[in-house]
């Protein structure tokens, strides 16, 4: 669909992949009447079933090939991350926009020919990059750009989790393209980028550990602990860190703040909550509540891309900007 095309009333989607994150997308785009949910496709069958129950309507596809014969105005790619980049190609040669699990592909390469061929089909591109949909990521946001932090200089953003992946898959490297840099890193890379408009990053330095071992730097492996520093071209310096199966004394521990001349702001997981945010203005030795729960956030990212999809939208430069987030994750890597 061309940026010239008449707005849908409500377009139809496939989803393809209907495990945990797939049926939790569902029933978020579900409930907010975005779009209507056409299709299901997923080679487990009782995931595929599951989701059946929660959209009684859509017609079950037997492949990709099936789902995109049927003819729908986007897909949701919930699929491992070695099928992303050919499954959201294939997508977009055949007309169909795309809105895919994070990461968008396992290397900076990957997602520049998928980045290719939107622009060529000029469809829309979202990927599930959620956490900056919360409302806690918001609050930053809007702090940042209205200036109450002054020139930004230092910022420190983490994501620790006291369990790892459930799926074989995540820990080979070949399939998944790294470990919980490609899991848990790229929302906070992502975060940070976008919070300060995206500046140019200078240097890329990055520590990965597997079992308490460090990891070569050029060695493609599932890292379980990382930490990353970015030094950006407005002078600014970002520290990272990110792991799987941490000792962390809670379930998460997620953080993100970011220091400025005039004041701070901080996003942070309430008791150990994956879902949970509250979001404080700090200044000094005081702070001022920004944003707290209840957020149900989960969807937010899908909802977004299906009313801009909706709107007749094509192909938005803005995801050209998924590209400088992986070139900076294959810095990470070694790659």
């Amino acid at each position: 669909m061309s940026a010239a095309t008449p707005a849908l009333l409500t377009p139809r989607l496939g989803f393809l992949g209907t495990g945990w994150i797939g049926r939790n997308r569902l029933r978020a785009l579900r409930a907010s009447g975005a779009a209507t949910i056409g299709l299901l496709c997923d080679p487990d069958a009782g995931a595929l079933s599951a989701a059946a129950a929660e959209a009684p309507d859509a017609v079950l596809a037997g492949s990709l090939q099936d789902l995109l014969s049927a003819g729908p105005d986007g897909i949701v790619i919930a699929t491992p991350n070695a099928l992303h980049a050919e499954q959201a190609i294939a997508a977009l040669e055949s007309g169909v926009a795309v809105f895919c699990q994070k990461p968008l592909g396992r290397t900076a390469g990957e997602v520049e020919r998928i980045l290719k061929a939107a622009r060529k089909a000029d469809l829309l591109l979202g990927v599930d990059l959620s956490y900056r949909h919360t409302a806690a990521a918001a609050a930053l946001k809007r702090a940042y750009d209205s200036g109450e932090l002054g020139t930004v200089f230092a910022a420190e953003l983490e994501f620790h989790n006291a369990y790892g992946p459930d799926k074989a898959w995540f820990r080979d490297p070949a399939q998944a393209g790294g470990g919980c840099v490609l899991d848990l890193g790229v929302h906070l890379v992502d975060l940070a980028l976008w919070m300060l408009d995206f500046p140019g990053v200078r240097h890329v330095a990055c520590a990965r550990y597997a079992g308490g071992h460090r990891i070569p730097d050029t060695q493609a492996a599932a890292e379980d602990y990382a930490e990353i520093r970015l030094d950006l071209e407005t002078g600014a310096m970002v520290r990272i860190a990110c792991s799987w199966d941490l000792h962390a004394g809670a379930d998460a521990v997620i953080r993100a703040a970011f220091f400025g001349t005039r004041g701070g702001a901080r996003l942070e997981n309430v008791a150990g909550s994956f879902y949970d945010f509250r979001a404080e203005l700090t200044r000094s030795t005081s702070s001022r509540l920004l944003s707290s729960p209840p957020d149900d956030w989960g969807g937010r990212a899908l909802v977004a891309w299906a009313l801009q999809l909706a709107a007749g939208g094509g192909y938005d430069p803005e995801a050209d900007r998924l590209l400088t987030l992986h070139q900076v994750l294959d810095r990470c890597c070694g790659r």
